[in-house]
């Protein structure tokens, strides 16, 4: 969980032309390049605005309003993950993170299909709680999908997000059918997501799934707590310290009991 940082690349003028006219506009909170938490390899991060959940941890508060953000052409962005390609590796590629990404799924569609053309790695990071045509036919063309369980227990989920966690569970289950690869991502937050029951419950959920192929423990930290200042609210989770070593420790522990694939981001 890195501080953000922005690098700005200029397209070479011999890069192809793309003309997506008919795309819809993104709506873009922010870019991060050269990205090593979100995906594998060095990545081009897209934060797009507008998420459904409402976390009381959120890092990101300000990608929550569905309006605002910076309308994009989709095609500008396909240039900047061309220009940043050469730093990609064999690994990397562009991730589009939020905010919940998969409310903009349909203008978001054309162009993960360029990038894919272009033989970019695509991620996708969401809670997973948006479903429809759109969002299925989104996931026929992203390499990979980060799922970010909040917690397992449906009540104590509503009280951390808003929303149940019965879709986010849906989803795990569809792409474990399909076979579509996804890694799990759980933030520790102590007192509201650590306790050995809650992993337990998704260890015995999730951990026979063969598609899951990392389970990554996010440590709960503070940094988008002035965000909400900014923004004239109060951070809910003022009084909840950072994880300690034997807390992120012990956590591994437990899911290293149902996952192979469990690591501390």
């Amino acid at each position: 969980m890195s501080s953000r940082h922005y690098i700005l690349y200029l397209l070479p003028t011999h890069s192809k032309t793309y003309f997506m006219s008919e795309n819809k506009l993104l709506r873009v909170h922010s870019y991060e390049s050269l990205g090593t938490y979100d995906g594998p390899g060095l990545r081009l991060v897209v934060f797009l605005q507008g998420c459904n959940f409402r976390c009381l941890y959120c890092a990101n508060a300000d990608t929550i309003p569905q309006k605002g953000g910076k309308e994009t052409a989709p095609e500008d962005i396909l240039k900047m993950a061309i220009s940043q390609k050469p730093f990609f590796g064999r690994k990397g590629g562009v991730t589009f993170s939020g905010g919940e990404p998969t409310l903009q799924a349909k203008a978001l569609l054309p162009l993960v299909k360029q990038l894919k053309a272009e033989g970019i790695h695509v991620c996708i990071d969401t809670n997973g709680s948006v479903w429809n045509e759109d969002v299925k036919n989104l996931l026929e063309y992203v390499d990979l999908v980060l799922l970010d369980v909040k917690q397992i227990d449906p009540d104590k989920h509503v009280s951390l997000t808003g929303l149940r966690n019965d879709k986010t569970l849906a989803l795990a289950k569809y792409m474990e059918e399909i076979g579509q690869p996804f890694w799990v991502r759980y933030v520790l937050v102590p007192t509201i997501s650590d306790a050995e029951a809650d992993i337990r419950l998704l260890g015995k959920t999730l951990g026979a799934y063969t598609m899951i192929q990392r389970l990554e423990i996010l440590p709960y930290h503070t940094l988008g707590a002035h965000k909400y200042e900014a923004m004239g609210q109060e951070y809910a989770l003022k009084d909840i310290t950072e994880n300690t070593p034997e807390q992120l420790n012990r956590a591994k522990e437990l899911f290293d009991e149902y996952f192979g694939v469990v690591y501390l981001n």
